[in-house]
């Protein structure tokens, strides 16, 4: 009995696993520092990630709670993109033109995957392809913010692009790889979208027609109570249990509770924002990247170096070359003035990461790609997250200062 027991490794504690992904939330920021920011806090951690997880040193583990947590933290990514979001960057040419350049950048994505397999299921095919061709934009906002281009024309393109790169693949995700059909996965997708429509009316009535609505959360904003933090935490876990009932990704609900919350109160409690950023940059995020790095086992990924930097180039190729060329020669009214900027913009739209790890999630759950070729797909994505963010300043510091803004 005694050695049955030992030969049984339960693993790292929770707790245990916890001090260990705190401790490297804590040791990013100042190593990224210390590398003058070279490497984005988002890449270290992980880094930190893989160094701490059962692939490496074996610290800390996923168990007990601990993969909740990180579910919740990429809910508070997308939450926080999705806040980010101004609804009119989707509409209006600009909108139309970066929703027709990320089909583009998808079907060019399904090509390239198709010649390199092409005896793999379209299923297969279409999963990697939604990888290939998203942009990161909760990951990328930390980094164009630092860069210091977020207010720019160039900014607003990066969220423009950024937005429709982030919410067309969570779509794609609900629409392709849900195991319904085509016909059946739309319905749902109108469901979803119409109880999304329902929880943001109903709120927006009740502090349009009760005014001591409003002012019974004002005076319940401060101290022990924090209702409006409680109130969007509520509204992200109602959003994301409805799309987990519905058989969606729950990224896509995180996603409409960021709008839904920007909607209500953007304008009418500012403050929420940073309230909600100490959450999720301060906690949540953080513990997401750490296990997502867990996720990656370096032997595949040193054993395949071919597959992996491939898949480096053609999300830069399937994204980045489709952006350009849509911001180059398709006049849309807001089209970039400079070539280093539209360089620049293809690179950021090429920063993937968040959605590469919901498409291998969703894929190696049903089958479609082996947690393998996901744990090299994740890090092709942290590595365009290390090395396109970094271009694009190497960019901007080689144009002619008339041409910089400011």
């Amino acid at each position: 009995m005694t050695m049955a027991a030992a030969a049984v490794d339960p693993g790292p504690s929770a707790i245990v696993s916890l001090f260990w992904i705190a401790a490297a939330a804590v040791a990013a920021p100042l190593l990224s520092r210390l590398l003058r920011g070279l490497i984005p806090d988002v890449v270290l951690l992980l880094v930190l990630g893989v160094v701490l997880g059962p692939h490496a040193a074996a610290l800390a583990g996923t168990d007990g709670g601990v993969d909740l947590l990180s579910e919740l933290g990429l809910g508070m990514l997308f939450l926080l993109a999705g806040y980010e979001l101004d609804p009119k960057l989707l509409g209006g040419k600009p909108g139309r033109t970066a929703w027709l350049t990320w089909l583009a950048g998808l079907v060019l994505a399904l090509l390239l995957v198709w010649l390199a397999a092409p005896d793999a299921g379209f299923t297969a095919l279409i999963a990697v392809a939604i990888a290939l061709s998203s942009t990161a934009l909760g990951t990328l906002l930390p980094i164009v913010k630092e860069d210091g281009v977020l207010d720019q024309p160039l900014g607003r393109a990066v969220l423009a692009h950024g937005a429709v790169g982030e919410l067309g693949p969570v779509l794609a995700i609900s629409i392709l790889l849900t195991g319904h059909n085509l016909g059946a996965s739309l319905v749902v997708l109108l469901l979803f979208a119409t109880a999304a429509a329902v929880l943001a009316w109903v709120p927006q009535r009740i502090l349009t027609r009760r005014p001591g609505a409003e002012r019974l959360i004002a005076a319940l904003a401060t101290g022990t109570v924090q209702l409006p933090v409680r109130l969007v935490f509520l509204l992200l876990l109602i959003l994301m249990t409805v799309a987990e009932v519905f058989e969606l990704d729950v990224v896509l609900g995180a996603f409409a509770a960021g709008l839904i919350l920007r909607r209500l109160v953007a304008e009418t409690h500012p403050g929420i924002q940073d309230s909600l950023e100490t959450i999720g940059y301060g906690v949540l995020i953080p513990i997401f990247f750490v296990t997502s790095g867990m996720g990656i086992d370096p032997a595949t990924v040193a054993a395949e170096p071919v597959m992996w930097a491939l898949f480096v180039l053609a999300i830069g190729f399937a994204r980045g070359s489709t952006v350009w060329f849509s911001e180059r020669f398709v006049p849309h009214g807001a089209n970039l003035e400079y070539p280093h900027e539209r360089v620049q913009l293809a690179l950021y739209a090429a920063t993937g990461l968040p959605i590469i790890v919901a498409v291998t999630q969703v894929a190696v759950r049903g089958e479609l790609i082996t947690e393998d070729m996901a744990s090299t797909l994740v890090a092709a994505g942290a590595t365009t997250v290390l090395l396109f963010p970094l271009a694009a300043k190497w960019v901007r510091g080689r144009a002619p200062d008339t041409e910089i803004p400011g």
